[in-house]
């Protein structure tokens, strides 16, 4: 976070603002969440009824690549618009929360192609890496609320100082040119 407050630096929010992967990860998260309230309902139907497991298996794993384009675009926008792939500063914690979301969504994938566990034991697997993404996505919508907040605050006191000083963008603009 910089002096300000905000997340960003004016140069980062202008890359993040032009940046096609800013409207990827704008389409992708919600459409993960969906996929992931499906499944998840797919799920409990399943260990509440004992049916539906294949419904339920097919929603995990699409759950699941849904996961892994989100994280590979969102690493990509990480790198455009902070300068590095995975734990830049200000996305740190939600980064590595992500790699346990990961994690656990290809251990359940392991274990389904593997047989390690019984239906019932790989639907407890999903839930688990279900509450870690729950839990991650809380993650990212605070942050994105706090940035918008930075970013309100920030104009207001623009608008504020403007209002207070009137000449003062022609005094910028005589410096600056």
């Amino acid at each position: 976070m910089n002096p300000s407050g905000d997340f960003y630096t004016v140069e980062q929010r202008a890359t993040r603002n032009r940046s096609k992967w800013t409207l990827v990860q704008g389409v992708l998260a919600p459409l993960q969440f969906l996929v992931f309230l499906i499944s998840l309902a797919l799920i409990v139907r399943f260990l509440w009824t004992g049916q539906g497991e294949t419904a339920a298996t097919v929603s995990i794993l699409i759950k699941t690549a849904l996961l892994c384009l989100i994280m590979l675009t969102g690493a990509i926008w990480e790198r455009e618009v902070f300068g590095q792939y995975l734990f830049a500063k200000p996305f740190f914690w939600e980064d590595v929360v992500s790699l346990f979301v990961v994690l656990f969504h290809t251990l359940y994938v392991v274990a389904l192609i593997y047989g390690v566990l019984d239906a019932n034991g790989l639907m407890w697997l999903a839930l688990l890496a279900y509450l870690l993404y729950t839990i991650n996505a809380l993650q990212f919508l605070i942050k994105f609320r706090m940035a918008r907040v930075a970013q309100a605050l920030a104009e207001a006191d623009a608008t504020a100082l403007e209002a207070a000083h009137p000449d003062l963008h022609v005094l910028v603009e005589q410096r600056s040119g």
